[in-house]
């Protein structure tokens, strides 16, 4: 699958999570609907993933707090969690 300027990558087949903010017009709910839309021209690496993989579940946490680097680590931390493709995911931050 072709992600941008990162390139072409294959994901095995399994679950995937991924996490961001939403600090832009909209707040959350917006980004999630763009996310979730099925027709759109992909800007986020979610966008890239998302034409090919099903959302499952999406959870939600409103707040002030930059929390993406935490969750990242929590979510590496789980048995069997990798990370498949260096740079897939915030650009903003090196987690």
């Amino acid at each position: 699958m072709s992600i941008g300027r990162l390139g072409s990558f294959r994901f095995p087949t399994g679950y995937y999570l991924y996490v961001g903010s939403a600090r832009g017009p909209g707040g959350l709910e917006a980004r999630v609907a763009r996310h979730l839309r099925r027709r759109k021209q992909p800007h986020w690496h979610a966008d890239y993933l998302l034409r090919k993989a099903t959302a499952v579940e999406i959870w939600k946490a409103p707040s002030t707090k930059k929390l993406e680097c935490l969750w990242a680590d929590a979510m590496l931390s789980m048995p069997n969690a990798k990370k498949h493709v260096r740079g897939f995911g915030s650009s903003d931050c090196g987690c």
